[in-house]
């Protein structure tokens, strides 16, 4: 049975996703594919993996957490699931610790290790979604806010633009404490209403199409922000506008340009670490199909030998 670890990223239409595999659980176990959403993950599956202080010794709460797994694994094996699709965008961090850093998942690899520990050499395939990082933590910024955080002041926001680790840094890590592992990147910029598409780029069968296009924990437009704050802090954001847009447009584009560092990274292979699925990798050609006829050989020389005899 395969496992495939689909670890988020927050604010990356994860929800949407785990949504869309909840909805379409039966017509899933049809084709053999079982699905752990963090409704099981957080109600005690995980409990241990990332120890905490108690009673309990570290070693015992992980050796406990890694058993109890196990035992899990071995009932979906009893139910002839060929694969078997774990999604909690918590295994890599939290959006309130990358705020309260001002970086982007800074312990993602400790955390990594220890959940690749869990599974074993069953997880073979894990899966991360990214986004642009003006708008990732713009999103963040918005879902934080709404919860209760404070309106960041204008050097809170000026550290976020400035923070240099991107996405290629928490895919490293991520492919570091999983080596054994093929980890798929999904750009929300791609797959964001597209459920479907992310799980068919992973499982070769037909995927459902029913609920793939109910978009869920989207962020709140700017009056219903206004809304859900306090008035002090509310008088804090702008008036006008349809979003809440932090970044001035030169932060922005620092965060933007960052980003396209990492997609050319990822375009140009990812160091072998991590692989873009096929249907962006692999493009039919337009009305004007490239020049494929790029290397000289003996059509070339005879071309050249003529026109050396003509001058």
């Amino acid at each position: 049975m395969y496992v495939i670890l689909h670890i988020g990223a927050h604010r990356c239409a994860t929800t949407t996703f785990q949504h869309y595999m909840r909805a379409n659980a039966d017509r899933l176990n049809v084709d053999g594919i079982g699905f752990w959403g963090p409704r099981r993950t957080r109600s005690g599956l995980f409990r241990g993996i990332l120890p905490k202080p108690g009673p309990r010794f570290r070693k015992d709460q992980q050796r406990r957490a890694e058993g109890r797994i196990q035992l899990n694994l071995a009932r979906c094996r009893r139910q002839d699931l060929s694969a078997l699709l774990v999604s909690d965008e918590n295994m890599i961090g939290s959006v309130r610790e990358n705020l309260r850093l001002s970086e982007l998942y800074c312990g993602v690899g400790e955390r990594m290790a220890r959940y690749h520990a869990a599974f074993g050499t069953q997880a073979t395939d894990v899966m991360i979604g990214i986004r642009s990082l003006d708008h990732y933590w713009t999103s963040a910024l918005n879902y934080a806010v709404a919860r209760g955080r404070q309106v960041p002041s204008a050097a809170a926001v000026e550290r976020l633009a400035n923070t240099t680790r991107s996405w290629r840094d928490v895919i490293t890590d991520v492919a570091c404490a999983a080596p054994e592992a093929r980890l798929w990147v999904f750009p929300f910029e791609t797959f964001a209403g597209q459920p479907e598409a992310k799980l068919g780029a992973v499982l070769p069968i037909a995927t459902p199409q029913a609920h793939a296009r109910e978009h869920c924990n989207g962020s709140p437009n700017l009056s219903a922000l206004r809304n859900q704050i306090s008035a002090s802090q509310a008088d804090r954001l702008p008036i006008e506008g349809d979003t809440w847009a932090p970044f001035s447009s030169r932060q922005a584009s620092r965060l933007r340009e960052r980003y396209a560092d990492d997609m050319h990274w990822l375009w140009a292979g990812a160091d072998g670490l991590a692989r873009l699925p096929a249907s962006m990798t692999k493009k039919r050609a337009g009305r004007h199909p490239p020049k494929t006829d790029i290397t000289r050989g003996r059509q070339h020389d005879s071309q050249i030998r003529g026109m050396a005899r003509n001058c």
